[in-house]
């Protein structure tokens, strides 16, 4: 009955400009935001240690929390985006962020940091990675992952964009005001981004990918899929899980930590800062370009040539010590990073279909996050043993080369793979 409401509804209109694109351009600007200026934590990682004298697994470790608490709120935010939209999802989230921002400008002991970083941030992030990658797999078939990745290329420019903001904040402001002021960036930008977006295009009349004919067939099968409890049954949800920790445990502490080891080997603040710009710049062509191929190539081939490039990089940083070398690190490490993650929204649906489809990228997510938790204190405590990060640098190696192995085993999953079905 719903099917059929859509579908003459789409029958009485005239084919005009299709609002996906709208729906694209605000989420873009939400990702700039919120994914993209959680991900300067690295710039105010050395004034936040040496004000209070706190090691480095310590100060780490909240974000480490951060990533811990975010993924557990994303599983509630798909939950909430696949039954009442993203807008509500994401308004709600970019009033806590911007409130945790003001109280970080307040803290004054490692409880308070863990409390505000930890928490608070990480409950306002969650609204926006996954909750706009299912919104906008709602939106997009033929061109799902191209679009993803433009969406996503949004934590790209934001990384690219607020690092060195940040720098020269701190510098002319100290690190206290310079929260206060990207907290009314995320409140004012996020805010008003969140206003324009739509669950799917049946709540205007239209269509996925602003077709102007009927298609039922293709419709159903959009709308068909598994559901979480029965995705949980298949062998492929949970190496897809697999796959995407080990994307986590690399990728974010290497966002946290490559700027102090810069620093430790001797590049100056800006530089170094410049690293993390970079990486974040160049995942914009990891995202838009990996998003692209696997529309054409498939997904999984796409997934497997960025695992390959996130180990040559990471073997590559065991070796770097010049700032020419950094920059090469950070363009190889930036678009396997930008793929990895532009190529998980179209995989999922590819997967287990759109019936679920934010719940189920919630619990992927949330196993990335988890990744990241682990080894984002582990990499910090390893550098406080040893004064080096070269064991977690080989560590991370390692997880990439665990991740092309599952890559390359990953199959659809069939409805006669799920135990129990008929």
């Amino acid at each position: 009955m719903a099917n059929n409401e859509v579908l003459s509804s789409t029958k009485s209109k005239k084919p005009g400009f299709f609002y996906g694109y709208i729906v694209v351009i605000a989420a873009f600007f939400i990702m700039v935001v919120s994914s993209g200026g959680v991900s300067i934590y690295g710039v105010f990682f050395k004034p936040l240690a040496i004000e209070f004298g706190w090691t480095r697994a310590v100060t780490a470790g909240a974000y480490s929390m951060t990533l811990f608490v975010t993924g557990l709120f994303f599983m509630v935010t798909g939950r909430l985006t696949d039954r009442f939209g993203p807008r509500p999802v994401a308004t709600v989230c970019g009033f806590i962020l911007s409130l945790g921002y003001f109280l970080m400008s307040r803290i004054d002991a490692v409880w308070q940091l863990y409390l505000v970083y930890g928490v608070v941030i990480a409950i306002g992030v969650s609204g926006s990675l996954v909750p706009m990658m299912s919104t906008v797999a709602k939106w997009f078939v033929k061109r799902r992952g191209l679009m993803t990745g433009i969406v996503l290329s949004g934590v790209g420019v934001g990384m690219a964009a607020w690092p060195p903001l940040a720098t020269r904040l701190i510098a002319n402001y100290g690190w206290r005001t310079s929260y206060i002021i990207i907290g009314i960036i995320a409140l004012v930008l996020i805010i008003i981004a969140a206003q324009f977006l739509r669950r799917d295009p049946g709540q205007v009349g239209q269509l996925p990918d602003g077709e102007s004919e009927t298609k039922p067939a293709s419709l159903v099968s959009e709308t068909k899929g598994v559901s979480l409890q029965e995705a949980m049954h298949t062998r492929q949800f949970w190496m897809f899980c697999a796959m995407y920790f080990s994307y986590g445990f690399f990728v974010r502490s290497v966002l946290v930590h490559i700027v102090p080891h810069a620093t430790d080997v001797g590049i100056s603040a800006m530089p170094a800062a410049s690293i993390l710009s970079m990486i974040g710049g160049l995942s914009i062509v990891g995202r838009i370009g990996m998003g692209s191929a696997g529309d054409r190539i498939g997904n999984k081939r796409g997934l497997i040539i960025v695992f390959i490039l996130a180990l040559f990089a990471l073997l590559w940083l065991q070796l770097v010590k010049e700032l020419w070398m950094f920059y090469l690190f950070a363009v190889v490490f930036g678009v396997a990073y930008g793929g990895l993650i532009a190529l998980e929204a179209p995989m999922a649906a590819q997967l287990f279909g759109l019936r679920a489809h934010g719940a189920i990228l919630g619990v992927v997510h949330f196993c990335a996050t988890t990744g990241g938790a682990i080894s984002t204190p582990l990499a910090g405590r390893l550098f406080d043993i040893t004064g080096s990060y070269q064991g977690a640098f080989f560590i991370f190696a390692a997880l990439s080369v665990a991740g092309l192995i599952l890559t390359s085993l990953l199959r659809h999953s069939r409805k006669e793979d799920l135990v129990g079905s008929a």
